[in-house]
C-alpha cells in the first residue's frame, strides 16, 4: 500500500451513537471455568455433491449455503460505562479542577459473532466485546440473551463467549489451509446497525498469508473482496461448503467502508485459541529468542553464496533462550522450518508464535557456506523476564527512542484522571515534545492498556513488550489509550 495513506481500520464496530465510530478499550472480565473443548459441528455438504447444470441451479446452490450459515450467525451488542471529566465554565478564571464536574454515560456499540457449537459457544473478536459492561447476543430469529466471556486473547483478536442455551444451530469449520486464492467466499455479518443484521455478501479469496499490517502481534490473514463493513467484526467468512474458514475483523480503507479489501483470520487459528482459552483459560505461545536481521534479497544472497533469495538472517540471539540452548548464532540464515520454505520474517513469526511452549522444531540454517540442521525446543515469551534482563543503561537508551516514558497506575493517579477501579495499564509520566509519539498525539497522562493488542499492567510488561517487538523488527506499533474516559488509538513508530 504504497505511499497513499490508507486507514487500516478495524472493524470496531462497535458503532458508537454517542460519538461516532467506537472503537472499544481492554477488558479484564472474570473468566468461567475451565472446561473441556465444545464438539464442533463437523457435519458439512460438500459442493462437490451439488449437480450444477444451469445458472439457476449456481443460484440456488448459494441460497442454501447462505439459509444454512445465517443462523449461525449473530448479532452482538454491547454497553459500557464511561466517565468523563467536563471543565466548568470557571475554568477559565480559575485553573483548578475542583470545579470542573465528573460526567458518566453509557456508550453502545455493535458486532458480530459466530457459533461454533450446539451448548453455546460463540466466537467473536476481542475488540467487539473488550471492556464491555454488558454482552447481549441476538439470535437468527430475534430472541436475546446475556452472554459470558470464557476468556480473550487480544494478540490474535479472538474472544470466546458462552450463553446458556442448547441446542443451537452451529457452523460446520473448515480447514483454511486448504484455501485457495480465487475460491468464492460469503461474508455474514452486521454491518453499521442492528438493522442490517445477517447481511450476506460475495465475493472471492483475494489472497492468503497477509501479514505486516500491525493490527495485531500474530497476523496470517486472509484477504477478501467481499463486502465486510463496521459492525462485520466477529462475522463468519465461509466457503461453498457452507464451512467456517474465517473470522471477519478487520478492512483496509481510505473512508472507513468497503472498498473490496477485508481481513479475516484463519478458521485454524481461530480453533487453536478458541480450544487453549476453553481448555486452559490464556494462550501459551512458542518463544525461539531471536531478534531480526533482515530477509535475504538477491544482494545479500550473492554476498553469502546462496543460489536464491531466501530466508531471514538472525540479527540476535537471546542469552540463555531456546534458540541460544540449540546452537543458533548471529548472522545464521534460516532457510527452512520443519521442512518448509521461510518465505518472510512476519509469517516466520506467526508459525513460531502459533506453537506451544515446549514444543521441538527444525531449522534449517545457512552458515558459513554450509547448510545445517538444528532442532530446537520453543520456550514461553516473558515480557516482564525481558525487562528486568535490561540494564539500566539499555531501559534508558530505549525510553530516549520513544520519546516518553510510563510509571505505575496507581489509585491515586486514577483518581488525579478521574479513572475507575476497572481501568488497567501503564501511565505516560513524561514526554518529549519533540518525539514521534507526541506528533502523533500521545501525552502525559494517557494511559495506556495494549501496544500490538498484547495487554500492559506495569511498567516491566510495557518496556518488555516494546523490546520484544523491536527484537522481532517491528517498526510500527498500536498503542490503545485511555485519555480521561475516552478510548483511542495512536501508533507509534519503535
Amino acid at each position: 500500500m504504497d505511499k497513499v495513506k490508507i486507514a487500516i481500520a478495524v472493524l470496531f464496530a462497535s458503532l458508537s451513537f454517542l460519538v461516532g465510530m467506537y472503537i472499544a478499550n481492554d477488558n479484564d472480565p472474570a473468566q468461567t471455568e475451565i472446561s473441556q473443548t465444545p464438539q464442533y459441528n463437523t457435519e458439512a455438504q460438500s459442493s462437490d455433491e451439488i449437480p450444477i447444470n444451469s445458472l439457476r441451479d449456481f443460484n440456488n446452490a448459494i441460497v442454501n449455503i447462505a439459509e444454512q450459515a445465517n443462523p449461525t450467525v449473530v448479532t452482538i451488542t454491547t454497553e459500557q460505562t464511561v466517565r468523563m471529566r467536563q471543565r466548568s465554565p470557571f475554568s477559565f478564571f480559575f485553573d483548578d479542577p475542583r470545579f470542573d464536574q465528573e460526567r458518566e454515560f453509557r456508550r453502545e456499540g455493535l458486532g458480530s459473532g459466530v457459533i461454533v457449537s450446539s451448548d453455546g459457544y460463540i466466537i467473536t473478536n476481542n475488540h467487539v466485546i473488550d471492556n464491555a459492561d454488558e454482552i447481549r447476543i441476538i439470535f437468527f430469529e430475534g430472541e436475546e440473551v446475556d452472554a459470558e466471556i470464557v476468556g480473550t486473547d487480544p494478540g490474535s483478536d479472538i474472544a470466546v463467549l458462552k450463553v446458556d442455551q442448547n441446542d443451537l444451530p452451529a457452523i460446520p469449520l473448515g480447514n483454511s489451509d486448504n484455501l485457495r486464492v480465487g475460491e468464492m467466499v460469503l461474508a455474514i455479518g452486521s454491518p453499521l446497525s442492528r438493522d442490517l443484521a445477517h447481511t450476506v455478501s460475495k465475493g472471492i479469496v483475494s489472497a492468503s498469508g497477509r501479514s505486516g499490517l500491525n493490527l495485531n502481534l500474530y497476523e496470517n490473514y486472509i484477504q477478501t473482496d467481499a463486502a465486510i463493513n463496521p459492525g462485520n467484526s466477529g462475522g463468519a467468512l465461509i466457503n461453498l461448503d457452507g464451512e467456517l474458514i474465517g473470522i471477519n475483523t478487520a478492512i483496509a480503507s481510505r473512508s472507513g467502508g468497503n472498498q473490496g479489501i477485508g481481513f479475516a483470520i484463519p478458521v485454524n487459528m481461530v480453533r487453536d485459541v478458541m480450544d487453549a482459552l476453553i481448555t486452559d483459560g490464556y494462550v501459551s505461545r512458542g518463544y525461539l529468542g531471536i531478534g531480526f536481521g533482515g530477509e535475504v534479497d538477491r544482494t545479500m544472497a550473492r554476498a553469502l553464496g546462496l543460489e536464491r533469495a531466501r530466508g531471514i538472517v538472525v540479527g540476535e540471539v537471546m542469552p540463555d533462550g531456546p534458540a541460544d540452548q540449540a546452537g543458533l548464532e548471529e548472522g545464521d540464515v534460516i532457510l527452512q522450518l520443519n521442512g518448509e520454505e521461510v518465505r518472510s520474517w512476519m509469517d516466520f513469526r506467526v508459525e513460531i508464535g502459533n506453537r506451544n511452549p515446549g514444543d521441538n522444531i527444525t531449522l534449517e540454517i545457512f552458515r558459513d557456506g554450509e547448510r545445517l540442521t538444528l532442532d530446537v525446543e520453543l520456550g514461553e515469551l516473558e515480557t516482564e523476564e525481558i525487562a528486568e534482563s535490561m540494564t539500566s543503561d539499555e531501559l534508558d537508551e530505549l525510553k530516549e527512542n520513544l520519546g516518553f516514558a510510563v510509571d505505575e497506575l496507581t489509585d491515586s493517579i486514577r483518581r488525579q484522571l478521574n479513572l475507575g477501579s476497572s481501568v488497567e495499564g501503564v501511565v505516560v509520566s513524561e514526554i518529549s515534545q519533540a518525539s514521534r509519539a507526541y506528533r502523533q498525539g500521545l501525552r502525559r497522562g494517557d494511559v495506556i492498556s495494549q501496544i500490538s493488542n498484547q495487554p500492559v499492567t506495569n511498567p516491566d510488561e510495557f518496556y518488555g513488550a516494546v523490546r520484544a517487538l523491536m527484537q522481532e523488527g517491528t517498526e510500527a506499533a498500536l498503542l490503545r489509550v485511555n485519555r480521561q474516559g475516552r478510548n483511542m488509538f495512536i501508533a507509534i513508530e519503535l
